[in-house]
């Protein structure tokens, strides 16, 4: 956030503070606007760490695990964020300015991780909370285990020595990731309708929330968002089809897949529900960006026809 400092302003003899100054009080606004997005940057970090952290928490380390990788990894992303949201200038993250859009990509991803983490920790350390999970897990993945769905199609990428165990395991975890992706991605289009996202205010920066699109190259912005939402919808409901069928054709041809570990297994079915989800969530959003653009145009042209300065 760029930082508008203001000329101080000097007292006279009056109040016998020659040669002092005082700071006008629109710097010490802009400092403290700083301040608090340094707070949040950091709030966003520790929400990050906890993400990322959860499965290790929760579960069981064998002697010699990965908890140094999972810690630096923590770290790296933790620092990534601080860094991508105290900056003025984006560079990676997208919808930046517009929430909640990322801030419902990432309550889904975590939802997903932790409910995976607590069932995975009642198999070790059975509690309550642990069994009603696992229940109704169970009755969500024999409710979608049917012949073609994405639930049915990720168990059958596991190869056919595969413990009983390890298979219901991921049935049920694969039940609740994609209920939890479909809720998120139905919430997304509620806040669509209702809360018309993401127009609080009359204008919307797509330098801050698109910062990988240039808007000058290529064809027509409008079109070209277009062809994006497009290509993110078709990608986003053939992904939780396509990625079966990939990790069979690498368990055929190359090294069987073998979900043994816990923590490979959550991250597995966390990336398979989450990865889809958010590219229908981005194609949506991309194709609202671009009807807002569509009708700021049509205002524009119809304004500019009723002043004279076109032909109508």
């Amino acid at each position: 956030m760029a930082i508008k400092r203001q000329p101080a302003t000097f007292a006279g003899h009056e109040n016998g503070t020659k040669g002092r100054h005082r700071i006008a009080p629109g710097r010490n606004k802009d400092e403290q606007s700083m301040n608090t997005t340094l707070l949040k940057a950091f709030a966003r970090a520790l929400c990050v760490l906890a993400l990322i952290a959860t499965p290790t928490l929760f579960l069981p380390q064998p002697a010699g695990g990965n908890s140094a990788v999972v810690a630096l990894v923590a770290i790296f992303a933790a620092i990534f964020t601080v860094v991508e949201y105290s900056s003025a200038s984006p560079s990676f993250i997208e919808f930046r300015s517009a929430p909640p859009f990322n801030r419902l990509r990432f309550a889904a991803l975590f939802v997903t991780v932790l409910t995976l983490s607590l069932i995975m920790r009642g198999e070790e350390a059975p509690s309550t909370l642990t069994m009603l999970l696992q229940v109704i897990g169970q009755q969500v993945g024999n409710a979608m285990d049917v012949p073609f769905s994405p639930v049915r199609l990720i168990q059958l990428m596991m190869t056919d020595d595969t413990p009983a165990h390890v298979m219901e395991t991921l049935r049920v975890a694969a039940g609740l990731a994609y209920v939890v992706s479909l809720l998120s991605i139905a919430t997304f289009i509620v806040m669509l309708r209702v809360k018309r996202w993401p127009r609080r205010t009359d204008s919307f920066n797509v330098w801050i929330n698109l910062p990988m699109f240039d808007p000058t190259a290529g064809d027509d912005v409008v079109v070209r968002l277009n062809r994006d939402s497009q290509i993110n919808l078709i990608l986003g409901f053939l992904l939780p089809f396509l990625i079966p069928a990939i990790g069979k054709l690498i368990t055929i041809y190359a090294t069987p897949i073998a979900l043994n570990d816990p923590q490979t297994l959550i991250w597995m079915v966390a990336a398979w529900a989450f990865l889809p989800s958010s590219l229908l969530m981005r194609g949506i959003a991309l194709s609202r960006v671009a009807q807002m653009i569509h009708a700021q145009r049509k205002r524009a042209y119809a304004a500019a026809a009723a002043n004279g300065l076109l032909p109508v």
